[in-house]
């Protein structure tokens, strides 16, 4: 176990000690309004072409997306105008602090979840998936009791086997 661990607890301690003290500071009302409008922007353009409606229907499957989206640019204005009032009163404005080392922890985190969608949907077999991310999820939070990686990587089969074979469910 220790061959595994080691090269990765060399690491972990280099991106720690590289990492841990970085932080980076925003603004949080203003950036968070500008990426929800143009998030909207892009969805209310987007919407037209994804759902599509019968000119008999007085309310019709946009209405309600189109509705959110409104309003989350309404929301959007909102705090950039709040933001922008603070600016021109010379006010501090809100910041928002974030560890990078954190932030790299969630990443890899993401990283491990998407890596077993796609080795499930590659390899049209769940118990793949399953078996990755449970090493993944093992090895990342240090986890160094052998008992644990034959429960959970057990549990996991067994829980594919049930469904493959006891429920006939193929996945």
């Amino acid at each position: 176990m220790n061959f595994i661990l080691a090269p990765l607890d060399a690491l972990r301690a280099a991106t720690r000690a590289r990492f841990e003290d970085k932080t980076f500071s925003y603004p949080s009302n203003i950036t968070a309004g500008v990426i929800c409008a143009v998030l909207a922007i892009i969805m209310l353009i987007a919407i037209p072409g994804q759902i599509e409606v019968s000119e008999k229907d007085t309310v019709n499957g946009r209405v309600f997306p189109e509705l959110l989206m409104y309003l989350m640019l309404i929301c959007s204005a909102v705090l950039i105008i709040k933001d922008v009032i603070r600016i021109i009163t010379h006010q501090p404005l809100e910041m928002k602090t974030i560890n990078i080392y954190v932030e790299i922890k969630a990443a890899v985190i993401i990283c491990i979840l998407i890596a077993t969608y796609l080795i499930s949907k590659y390899t049209e077999l769940f118990v793949a998936g399953s078996i990755f991310c449970v090493l993944a999820f093992l090895l990342f939070f240090n986890c160094r009791k052998p008992l644990y990686y034959a429960i959970t990587l057990s549990i996991a089969v067994l829980i594919w086997v049930a469904f493959k074979f006891g429920l006939g469910v193929n996945f």
